[in-house]
């Protein structure tokens, strides 16, 4: 295990928990997605980060925020949330040279989805299990499927957990879909960002005129659960953990 390495990942890791926590906590009716961007950015830079989201190139904000159909790489603007709106906030922090990654999505100030969001929750819970020594991708993959299946819902075909450590996108590929013992082979000191993307309804995307947003083509809800983990011979590393 790299242990440099895992230091400032866990580094990174607890400044983009902390804000995380402190942007959901001010997700309200009104509040623009713009004025959760700059909570964000000021958060990581007075806990000693970056925000690593605008080291992508022709990307200039902290975050990529998504509401209801939105998936991923939702630009932040001036948008003002409304009561029942689901809320996704991705984010990512570089430390030391090294990134973090996480997103979580809520539901603003009703309860409507429960069910839905909770599904995202315990299908991450599950893919975590999976991060061991000896296992596969496939393994992290076929624990989000399932999870997500069995609820009756879809898992993205198209948006994928990823590698991450000095830059924010690396090899592997984590698939929310996938067969057990396929793919790559977990080795200690790998870290990776699993992502859970899924929909109520089809997996279908579209991406807007902005050439970032990529969104259900069918306008039914989204959601994303992620964090940031490191492989060891025991158990895994959460980086980002609440």
């Amino acid at each position: 295990m790299n242990s440099r390495k895992f230091k400032a990942m866990i580094r990174a890791g607890k400044i983009s928990s902390t804000t995380l926590k402190k942007v959901l906590s001010e997700i309200k009716p009104d509040i623009s997605l713009l004025e959760l961007d700059e909570i964000a950015e000021e958060s990581i830079l007075s806990l000693g980060g970056k925000p690593a989201f605008k080291k992508v190139r022709g990307y200039s904000h902290a975050t990529c925020i998504n509401v209801n159909e939105g998936i991923v790489h939702g630009i932040p603007n001036s948008y003002k949330l409304k009561k029942g709106d689901l809320v996704s906030v991705d984010l990512g922090v570089l430390c030391k040279g090294y990134n973090s990654d996480q997103c979580w999505t809520v539901e603003v100030e009703t309860n409507t989805q429960g069910k839905f969001l909770q599904a995202g929750v315990d299908a991450l819970n599950s893919a975590l299990k999976q991060v061991k020594v000896g296992n596969r991708v496939g393994d992290i993959s076929h624990a989000i499927q399932s999870k997500i299946e069995k609820r009756g819902y879809h898992v993205s075909r198209d948006l994928v957990g990823h590698g991450v450590g000095k830059e924010i996108h690396e090899a592997p590929q984590i698939p929310c879909y996938g067969s057990l013992g396929t793919g790559p082979f977990l080795k200690e000191g790998m870290t990776l960002a699993i992502e859970v993307i899924y929909s109520v309804d089809s997996s279908d995307i579209a991406i807007l005129e902005d050439d970032w947003t990529v969104v259900n083509a069918d306008g039914k809800l989204s959601a994303v659960f992620e964090h940031t983990v490191g492989v060891t011979s025991g158990d895994p590393v959460v980086f980002t953990e609440f």
